[in-house]
């Protein structure tokens, strides 16, 4: 570090090169921060015929009458898992249909141990909502927009559990949800309260957002095989996206869909059949092509005719087949990168795979064994790639929820840089539906989502740990726990953590007279043999 700076200051590097180098080096220094930790608000599962069960809202150790040790350890964000995350704010949804919404700027001072509690809870819905329609206005990314929508109970959420949260990209006070129970539904950030609720007729595995579109279209990826367009403004499903021969047996559900950040008509979709789809939404047929991961060419290289004729004929002028697959199993992980120049799709074949998006192209970028993806849920935003510009160019790092562990691997060559471990126990024990009921599940990794602070001191950018630095990365667990990663900075070493606290030094005094005390009885003692 101080012969970077001595390098700066004399001018052999400049301003740019200091901040890549410097963040490069961040980006591969993630490690646990245990010290902030997300309660709920829920407690232990009482115990049949224990007097110390505790009442609803009560702590433990009130309802026993007495101090349990492990009340200050016994904390959830939620207590039935963490099934998937969101940042703006900071939002999370659990298997129990619930959503919590934390204030990441509640700790002042990232030192010490603290622990956020959310700011709103939106509970499960016990009865589905049946309203009359309603005309409502909202403002949306600066602009005033009418739609009619089903109008909900106040605060009404989903009934099944959360498949994805996402904040509206130009008005972080709207984010969306979609769940099992077969809705989308549009939310207040401030109020915790709904605005619109979209019956889709099949259970909704993903959502996403234009980040650049002045349209108001919600990409929505359903247990049907077609992918939902819904419009925000007519609140209906205005359009659905379907391939030639699509619809059959084997087309399955789709589980991924993704924006292009850079053309804001343009959708890529990955479905169970193994296909990775590019649409066009602006056409009557919007399939542009499919992804082959048998093609290392692409669709546009020398020799090949230029596209003409109908969408079938289109593709094979372009020399796409009709059969060509990204991946042989479900495709349920897709990401571009800022500058839209590449696509990262992950499947159950245990293969992550990267795309040239203008071309189509496999690039053969090869990340190894190690990779593991096995579960039919949706990778939503924990498969991302390093913001624009915080590494050099070609050195994007790709970070991937590896089910036990976070894997950040170089982008292009697939090797891995570091692996992010410390996830709590293998097994889990979460609080069913029944009351007082449990069942044991193996902890898992559910989702990550990057925390920066950008230009204006917005939450999202490149600066890692926003503006207060508390965590530059947050994951969600089945174990209910949510966990905070930051990078390591110069000057804090391990010694300097540990006596970070009174309690720590305490502890670390009570073992050393333990073990001298040990040591001298053995010492002091004549042994004898016979």
């Amino acid at each position: 570090m101080n012969q970077l700076l001595f390098e700066q200051s004399t001018g052999n590097i400049s301003p740019n090169v200091f901040a890549r180098l410097e963040t490069t080096k961040l980006l591969s220094s993630f490690r646990p921060a245990p010290r902030f930790r997300f309660d709920g608000g829920e407690r232990p599962v009482a115990v049949a015929g224990s007097s110390s069960a505790a009442a609803p809202g009560s702590s433990q150790s009130e309802a026993g009458g007495g101090t349990d040790s492990s009340s200050s350890t016994s904390i959830w964000a939620h207590q039935a898992g963490v099934n998937v995350l969101a940042l703006e704010r900071l939002i999370s949804g659990g298997i129990d249909a619930t959503i919590k919404i934390w204030d990441l700027e509640q700790c002042s001072n990232p030192t010490p141990p603290h622990t956020y509690r959310p700011v709103a809870t939106i509970s499960r819905a016990e009865q589905p909502a049946s309203s009359p329609n309603t005309t409502a206005n909202r403002r949306l990314g600066g602009g005033s927009t009418s739609y009619t929508t089903p109008k909900p109970p106040p605060g009404a959420g989903h009934r099944f559990g959360i498949t994805h949260l996402s904040f509206y990209p130009f008005d972080s006070d709207a984010f969306l949800s979609c769940s099992y129970d077969q809705t989308l539904k549009l939310w207040s950030t401030a109020t915790a309260r709904v605005s619109g609720s979209f019956d889709l007729g099949a259970k909704v595995y993903t959502h996403a957002v234009s980040p650049i579109a002045s349209h108001l279209l919600v990409a929505c990826g359903t247990q049907h095989p077609a992918v939902r367009l819904v419009d925000l403004r007519s609140a209906a499903a205005v359009q659905s996206l379907i391939s030639p021969g699509q619809i059959g047996g084997s087309a399955g559900a789709t589980l991924a869909v993704a924006w292009s950040p850079v053309h804001e008509h343009v959708l890529a979709s990955g479905a169970v059949d193994g296909a990775v789809r590019i649409w066009d939404v602006r056409r009557s047929n919007g399939l542009v092509g499919l992804l082959d991961m048998e093609d290392s060419l692409g669709i546009l290289h020398p020799g090949r005719a230029p596209p003409a004729g109908t969408a079938e004929s289109l593709l094979q002028s372009r020399g796409v087949r009709q059969s060509a697959r990204a991946h042989n199993g479900p495709v349920n992980g897709l990401t571009w990168t800022d500058d839209g120049a590449y696509i990262v799709s992950a499947g159950h074949d245990r293969k992550i795979r990267v795309w040239d998006a203008a071309t189509g192209a496999n690039t053969l970028a090869n990340f190894g064994p190690t990779i593991r993806n096995s579960h039919i849920g949706s990778l939503g935003s924990s498969m991302f790639v390093s913001p624009l510009g915080l590494t050099r160019a070609k050195k994007e790092l790709l970070f991937f929820p590896n089910e036990t562990e976070i894997l950040v691997m170089d982008l292009h060559e697939g090797d891995i840089v570091s692996r992010l471990r410390g996830m709590g126990p293998g097994m889990a024990a979460l609080r069913t539906g029944r009351a007082g009921g449990e069942r044991a599940v193996k902890n898992r990794l559910t989702s990550v989502v990057w925390k920066g602070a950008g230009g204006g001191g917005s939450s999202s950018g490149h600066v890692m740990g926003g503006r207060n630095a508390a965590g530059g990365i947050y994951s969600g667990h089945l174990d209910g726990q949510i966990r905070a990663w930051m990078p390591r900075l110069e000057g804090l070493d391990e010694e300097d953590e540990d006596n970070s606290t009174q309690e720590a030094a305490e502890v670390r005094t009570k073992k050393r007279k333990a073990l001298d005390d040990a040591f001298k009885s053995l010492m002091g003692r004549q042994v004898t043999f016979n």
